[in-house]
């Protein structure tokens, strides 16, 4: 696989493909993400440790499979989510999901960027003036292993996975023990309140962007299979984990920050290990999402420079505030990213009978119609549901897409099922 092209194009080759491990360690690096364990602590003060056991595995599970759904598209067709676009969406259509995904990673590039700034300065107790100049550089170096390519995360996810495994299940031991057990832990009455369908949604919507786009790296998977299982493993393991792990410390402490709660629980030192290799191996496989989506929408194959530029966006977010507005971006996530994946999957079994042409010798419409219908009437639904709304946008999406197309099929058809 080149490390230099990566093929932001056009499909990834046979040759080259990764087997189970890698594909599984750089997911489960990608969804070790600390801001996970923040919105798991929203949840932890909010439900008990029952139900909250019950949100994580029935938010996973649902995002694991949709993962899942994606991934076994990409491993076939060896196309990321933005190029499967182009067929649902059209040439010029298909530029709409280009933006809105690397909006979407954007944000958490800018969030996670400014997240170790401001805890740096807290843990060492730097003067709050160098804040922004640690944004900045911790902004272009996170971008390191991205601009090397797949390579650069499979080896410091090789490190980091492991490390931080070790640290997490640490942390939650000591919490167990400060709280008297399960028994101590039952007794403890959460202080705050949520909606069981707002808890699944901030866990889908915690990673609906990364889930959605985690076919940079399963359409490289040698097969299917690979792909489905390294799925399901890295992201009912990984985000699980994530989830859980934060709700776990913030039952205890009452704090929802994990590095608030590590440097409570005396690993000052840990703390800082922790959050620099954690966000490093997130940030990476975050900015190379933003590059594979401003590939796409400027159809430009120079990934590096794109990199680079994505970077320095998410340092100008960071540095203007993008740390405070963590649950609203959460929640607006949930809502418009899932109706993408539904798209994308309704035109790949509806339309295609799941079999691509070449994306590279095949004529599209400039715009589908169809598919960005279906995308307004997902994403719509979605945000104003009060049910779970990542399921409201993936089924209302692929059911409007199937029920659009075949009444285009019934009332015109002379038209194509692009509406051209």
């Amino acid at each position: 696989m080149s490390a230099q092209n990566e093929f932001p194009l056009s499909e990834a080759p046979k040759e080259g493909r990764k087997g189970l491990l890698s594909i599984s360690i750089v997911l489960f690096s990608f969804t070790f993400f600390t801001g996970t364990m923040f919105a798991g602590g929203k949840i932890g003060v909010a439900f008990n440790i029952v139900d909250i056991l019950w949100v994580a595995i029935i938010g996973n599970v649902l995002l694991a499979t949709y993962a899942a759904a994606l991934a076994l598209i990409a491993a076939r067709s060896g196309l990321n989510s933005v190029l499967m676009g182009r067929f649902c969406f059209g040439e010029h259509g298909s530029k709409l999901s280009d933006f809105l995904l690397g909006f979407a990673e954007l944000g958490w590039y800018a969030w996670g960027t400014t997240t170790v700034a401001i805890a740096l300065v807290k843990l060492l107790a730097l003067p709050e003036s160098v804040t922004s100049l640690l944004m900045v550089l911790f902004g272009l170096g996170f971008c390191l292993t991205a601009i090397v390519g797949y390579k650069g995360l499979d080896a410091l996810s090789r490190i980091s996975v492991p490390l931080m495994f070790v640290m997490l299940i640490v942390s939650m031991w000591i919490a167990t023990h400060d709280v008297g057990g399960w028994q101590g832990l039952a007794k403890i009455v959460p202080d705050q309140t949520m909606s069981f369908s707002a808890a699944i949604t901030m866990v889908f919507g915690t990673f609906a962007s990364g889930a959605t786009q985690a076919t940079n790296w399963t359409r490289l998977a040698r097969s299917g299979r690979i792909a489905v299982s390294a799925s399901f493993i890295s992201f009912l393991g990984g985000n699980g984990l994530m989830i859980i792990s934060g709700a776990y410390c913030a039952i205890v402490y009452k704090q929802a920050d994990i590095v608030a709660v590590m440097m409570l629980q005396g690993l000052s030192i840990a703390a800082v290990i922790m959050l620099c290799l954690n966000l490093w191996t997130i940030q990476g496989p975050t900015i190379y999402n933003v590059s594979a989506a401003a590939c796409h929408l400027l159809r430009s194959e120079r990934r590096h420079t794109l990199t680079l530029i994505g970077a320095a966006i998410g340092i100008v977010l960071a540095i203007g505030g993008m740390y405070e507005m963590l649950i609203p971006f959460l929640i607006l996530l949930g809502s418009i990213i899932p109706p993408i994946g539904g798209v994308i999957m309704a035109d790949y079994v509806f339309r295609y009978r799941c079999q691509y042409p070449s994306i590279q010798s095949t004529t599209l419409p400039r715009f589908n119609y169809i598919g960005l219908s279906a995308y307004a009437i997902g994403a719509i639904l979605a945000y104003l549901s009060p049910w779970i709304a990542p399921l409201v946008g993936i089924a209302a999406s692929a059911g409007s897409y199937v029920l659009l197309s075949v009444l285009a099929k019934r009332f015109a058809p002379t038209v194509a099922l692009s509406g051209e």
